[in-house]
């Protein structure tokens, strides 16, 4: 012990430097005490820089141990500090995009940041999906998502994501039927036309994403018919729209939002909707029950982020969605569309989905739809 024998063993010594009272540290290590002991001054100045040591490491564990368990906490409180992202994985132009972009427009009012709407079309909506799931769970990229978002993983063999799993529900934006149209100068004025025309004449039908709504909506109809009618893939809805509209393709099944348009112009013709109950927008459109066909299907469409997410993150972006959906202006648009803009929360979403996930594997598999 460097030739010093006072008395105290080094444990000792340590010890009780490490039991002394602030005042006395910082005397001893100034060099000002003037209490007695046994100990030798210089292992008193050692135990003080222990007792020093001690006490910075576990300052800097307490400051450690409340950034954990407060720093979630904070970062919700701060939500958003910058502008959001929506990624729609489907062209402009279609039912998600609108909707979205009328969604994201009341959304960026509450949250007090702009909301932008990110196309990333390809791939039948896996591409933006993808980029989704890869993004940061931060709740600052926000995936739009429709009933494909579940269908995909029935249909492909290897989608590149778990809709459950991969993702966090944040809520519907609306749910509503879907109406089959024909080209304004096809021959077809009723359900029962198209019927007779497809079983004696090959026909083709169009969709702007395969395993996506438009796709499984028709086909579910094809098979409740017996009809034996081609799919023409295309990428998006724009574009399939066009050539239904030109006779190029003989059918397709839409939201009534995003063909408005070409019905109110008179490119298209509806033939009937999915709902057990006629449309508001369409009153003299009926129903494929009302005529003899036992069908129906609805379209949803909603917000989704990445699994990960803080819950308080998701909850304020739920809070922002709710916000939207019960805009006066906005709640009545939807309505006169024929749709259902009913809010509801993240885990009756979540609920919604598995549901969802279910029923359209089994719709998948009765359908025979190819696995590519």
């Amino acid at each position: 012990m460097d030739g010093l024998d006072d008395g105290c063993s080094r444990d000792q010594r340590l010890r009780r430097g490490t039991e002394r009272s602030h005042r006395v540290l910082v005397d001893v290590i100034s060099g000002s005490t003037n209490e007695k002991s046994n100990c030798s001054k210089k292992y008193r100045r050692q135990a003080a820089m222990a007792h020093l040591s001690l006490g910075f490491k576990l300052d800097r564990f307490l400051v450690a141990a409340a950034l954990v368990l407060g720093g979630t906490s904070a970062a919700a409180d701060a939500f958003p500090s910058k502008p959001l992202r929506i990624i729609v994985p489907s062209a402009p132009g279609g039912a998600l995009d609108v909707t979205t972009r009328l969604v994201a427009q009341k959304m960026s009012e509450t949250l007090g940041q702009s909301v932008i709407v990110d196309n990333r079309a390809g791939g039948d909506t896996l591409i933006g999906t993808r980029q989704a799931k890869d993004a940061a769970a931060d709740g600052y990229t926000i995936l739009a998502q429709a009933n494909g978002f579940v269908t995909l993983p029935a249909v492909k063999r290897d989608p590149g994501y778990d809709p459950l799993k991969d993702f966090t529900p944040i809520g519907l934006m609306l749910r509503a039927p879907m109406v089959m149209y024909v080209g304004a100068d096809q021959p077809d004025r009723t359900l029962s036309d198209f019927v007779a025309r497809a079983k004696s004449h090959k026909l083709t039908y169009a969709t702007g994403s395969v395993g996506g709504p438009t796709h499984v909506a028709a086909a579910m109809f094809l098979q409740a018919a017996g009809l034996n009618v081609t799919l023409i893939p295309y990428k998006g809805a724009g574009p399939a729209m066009t050539d239904v509209i030109s006779g190029r393709v003989d059918m397709i099944f839409d939201g009534y939002m995003s063909s408005s348009g070409q019905l109110k112009s008179g490119r298209l013709r509806p033939l009937a909707v999915t709902s057990a109950t006629r449309v508001g927008p369409l009153p003299g459109v009926p129903t494929f029950q009302e005529q003899g066909m036992d069908f129906n299907y609805s379209l949803w469409l909603g917000l989704v982020a990445k699994s990960g997410t803080p819950k308080e993150v998701i909850q304020r972006l739920s809070d922002a969605l709710g916000y939207a959906l019960n805009n006066k202006n906005l709640n009545a648009r939807f309505q006169a569309e024929g749709s259902d803009p009913s809010f509801v929360t993240p885990e009756e979403f979540g609920r919604y989905l598995k549901n969802e996930m279910n029923q359209m594997a089994k719709v998948a598999g009765d359908l025979n739809l190819p696995k590519d």
